[in-house]
């Protein structure tokens, strides 16, 4: 399967059904969850032209993904806590490199096949771009990996764009990631999606979410 990321869309869907257990259904409370997520505003770069109607804040407290980042995300998008299963095969499916797989942002009720997912590492002083490349390295279908310097917030980051080409599927499509360093550990969010139409149509909420993030408290 190539770790939990190889086959996503409506396959990846139903096989987080199956392995991963713990899932919050609620959709993200609106407004910003505490004080600690406000502000942290930045360029997103290239792609931030194409905005998005905003939605709720994940990420602080009282909200369904507790995790050491916040951000937007976009409307009517629908977050859910991802618990890990007990059994240790299953578990590993939701490691990718360096990260477990912790929340993931739903796009099927704005109308496209596709997720935000954020996913969680232990070591407080990894460097992002080294987290990136773990992350893309434990991707056995990925290929053409270019890695910039980026921001997310007011965080340094690092972004990586690549190609996947699924076991299943029509060929290969684009995807993406970014990573921030936190007291915490390390976050990736990735973007992935069915196809290179979804991808792209799920951009703006990606670049939503990386204008926005903030550490929480």
């Amino acid at each position: 399967m190539g770790r939990y990321g190889s086959a996503r869309g409506v396959v990846a869907g139903v096989a987080a059904g199956m392995v991963l257990v713990g899932c919050s259904s609620e959709p993200a409370a609106p407004g910003r969850a505490d004080a600690s997520t406000a502000g942290a505003s930045a360029s997103a770069g290239p792609g931030a032209a194409s905005r998005v109607a905003e939605g709720a804040v994940i990420g602080g407290r009282g909200t369904p993904c507790v995790l050491p980042v916040s951000f937007t995300t976009a409307a009517e998008w629908t977050a859910e806590r991802v618990t890990v299963a007990e059994d240790p095969d299953f578990a590993a499916l939701a490691e990718q490199g360096p990260v477990t797989l912790a929340c993931e942002v739903d796009a099927k009720p704005a109308g496209n096949i596709g997720f935000l997912r954020v996913w969680t590492g232990d070591d407080a002083g990894a460097e992002p771009r080294k987290v990136l490349e773990g992350f893309v390295g434990a991707e056995k279908n990925a290929s053409k990996a270019a890695y910039t310097e980026t921001k997310a917030g007011a965080l340094p980051a690092a972004e990586v764009t690549y190609t996947v080409t699924p076991e299943f599927g029509d060929g290969p499509k684009p995807e993406r990631a970014f990573a921030v360093a936190t007291p915490a550990g390390p976050v990736v969010v990735h973007l992935g999606g069915l196809d290179a139409g979804e991808h792209r149509a799920m951009l703006p909420a990606y670049e939503l979410a990386r204008r926005t993030l903030a550490l929480t408290g």
